[in-house]
């Protein structure tokens, strides 16, 4: 319960907190957010990973080990969760946690927000009418909602019938001091099998998961390899991240004799260093909200290719900052790709670029601000 004269407490709802791009955002926005003003506690649907060491002290992480299909007691620990907590704002992230404000409106929390991040691997498209519908069926509990992209944004609104006065945009922000270029010489990743002396190395971020679609870019590299003269000693992948694809992408590379130029390590704390090694990012995502990881790579001073969907059009600017290409297309990211192998002063160009609109478009002060603000409406 909360003390006599205490901040607001925002209860944070979120399927699992683990190393991801919407994880990354809300630990920012917790770590920033002024301490005076808000309280801060995060309820896991699922579970936690050590992830939740990137949070200050004093934030409390409530797991509720949510079972796979359907789980009928996850309800009543949620209103057993939120009436113990009694937070001033419930606010939810995605569909997945979406159901969370019937028991966050029982327990008595006045101020209700949601956020669309991006896609459900389920409906790439937003075409489902059951989802369409259930959304729609929350719309009289949310106060707010938080989309992150223009195409989220228009979806509320026209899709599912969210209110204008209702709708809060606010796209992702990105620590342009964490986040930036190698002052002298490109990083070297110890770790890998390859040496990166003499080789153009291409990577990407993030979890192994089907709507991440890394398969994708194993395809590429592969054809990449084969059209580049001396390919398997000019070029090296780094795919880093976890998930249940993560051993069907190190057995292609490795079907394809390319262990040896791969480094597929698993989660990594070290993301601002293993950008600072590569030459070019890759997302190959089936679906997005605005990227985290573009935004990190921009901010690096990398060039982006990333698949045409979501909000990756609204951070990817076609022929200045990177490429667009289409989901699931291997050769059309292979083409891609080798217009930056072999053209160097492009790919310093379009990583100056990126870096430059980063810190003028992208900066993480002006994404807390925008929250900080939603949140004074809503307690308003």
């Amino acid at each position: 319960m909360a003390k006599s004269g205490a901040a607001p407490l925002i209860a944070h709802v979120i399927h699992r907190l683990d190393f991801g791009g919407l994880e990354n955002g809300l630990v920012n926005l917790i770590n920033l957010l002024p301490a005076e003003e808000f309280r801060h506690a995060i309820v896991a649907l699922t579970t936690a990973s050590d992830f939740r060491n990137r949070l200050r002290p004093g934030i409390e992480v409530i797991e509720l080990n949510r079972r796979e299909g359907p789980d009928w007691d996850l309800y009543p620990r949620l209103y057993r969760t939120f009436r113990r907590l009694r937070p001033a704002i419930a606010h939810t992230r995605n569909l997945a946690t979406l159901e969370a404000q019937v028991p966050a409106w029982l327990a008595g929390v006045r101020g209700r927000i949601h956020g669309e991040h991006g896609r459900d691997v389920h409906d790439l498209d937003n075409q489902a009418r059951k989802y369409r519908w259930l959304r729609r069926a929350f719309v009289p509990l949310v106060q707010r909602y938080i989309p992150l992209s223009q195409e989220l944004e228009r979806y509320l609104g026209a899709e599912v019938g969210v209110p204008a006065r209702k709708i809060r945009r606010i796209c992702n922000g990105v620590d342009t001091a964490r986040f930036a270029p190698a002052e002298n010489a490109r990083a070297w990743l110890d770790a890998a099998p390859f040496t990166t002396s003499g080789r153009i190395v291409i990577g990407s971020l993030g979890r192994m998961a089907a709507v991440k679609d890394p398969l994708l870019l194993a395809d590429a590299f592969i054809r990449l390899v084969a059209q580049v003269p001396d390919g398997r000693a000019r070029l090296a992948l780094v795919m880093a991240g976890d998930g249940e694809l993560r051993p069907q992408v190190a057995a292609r590379l490795a079907e394809a004799g390319l262990a040896s130029i791969c480094w597929i390590p698993g989660s990594r704390d070290d993301t601002p260093e293993l950008l600072r090694a590569l030459d070019i990012f890759v997302l190959p995502s089936l679906a997005e909200g605005i990227s985290n990881t573009i935004l990190e790579a921009m901010a690096s001073g990398l060039p982006v290719i990333a698949t045409a969907v979501g909000g990756n059009s609204e951070l990817v600017q076609e022929g200045r900052t990177g490429s667009l290409v289409p989901r699931a297309d291997p050769e059309t990211l292979a083409a891609a790709l080798l217009r930056y192998v072999v053209d160097p002063e492009l790919r310093r160009a379009h990583g100056l670029a990126g870096r430059e609109r980063a810190v003028a478009e992208f900066s993480l002060e002006n994404m807390v601000a925008n929250y900080a603000k939603v949140y004074r409406e809503v307690l308003g």
